[in-house]
């Protein structure tokens, strides 16, 4: 008596047919999570550098400013100009978020300005004229607003960060991310090297 073999259906044929019914069960649980949420992780990045940028730019007027009514003060000024040339100098584009050491390198630059800038405002406080003059106040004011919009930024990209990692982490982001977006990495983020870090530095006068 003749047995009859059935061929069995090829492998790959399974995977797909089983990737496309949890396609099917899972439409619209998430599958557009991951590239919505990593959107957000590059618009809030925009705004954190948009940020420090609005802070370099008065970097120069606040410098000039001080050094017309200090100009013994040289060693302070030009530290402030040292450090804004570097901060500047490193730049972060959507293709580097997750690389670690340049995150690291333009969070150190960018602190290594903000430490400048706070001597450059304790010295002020020596000089009277400085501390009255009208130009100086709108700088510091505009400085005091660009310090807060920069820990807002800075706070905004972290949420979006951990929203994002969070997703590819838990399901069922992980099982999107295993089929449709493996080429997408975790994200890495500030990191609060210093006591308050999260925090908008105070750089305004008794």
């Amino acid at each position: 008596m003749l047995t009859r073999h059935t061929a069995l259906p090829d492998p790959r044929v399974w995977r797909l047919a089983l990737v496309l019914i949890m396609a099917l069960l899972l439409t619209g649980c998430g599958v557009n999570n991951i590239p919505t949420y990593d959107e957000q992780v590059k618009s809030a990045w925009g705004q954190v550098e948009n940020q420090y940028q609005r802070r370099a730019d008065l970097v120069p007027n606040l410098v000039e400013t001080v050094k017309g009514f200090a100009r013994q003060e040289q060693e302070t000024l030009t530290a402030v100009v040292e450090a804004r040339a570097k901060a500047t100098s490193i730049q972060i584009d959507a293709e580097s978020l997750d690389d670690p050491e340049k995150m690291r390198q333009f969070e150190q630059a960018q602190q290594q300005l903000t430490g400048a800038l706070s001597r450059l405002m304790a010295v002020s406080e020596r000089y009277p004229d400085l501390k009255s003059n009208q130009n100086f106040l709108t700088l510091q004011s505009q400085l005091e607003g660009t310090e807060n919009r920069i820990a807002v930024a800075r706070r905004d990209f972290i949420t979006a960060v951990e929203r994002y990692n969070t997703e590819i982490r838990t399901f069922p982001g992980r099982l999107w991310h295993s089929i449709l977006y493996s080429d997408m990495p975790l994200r890495e983020t500030f990191e609060a090297t210093t006591e308050n870090a999260d925090q908008a530095p105070q750089v305004e006068f008794e």
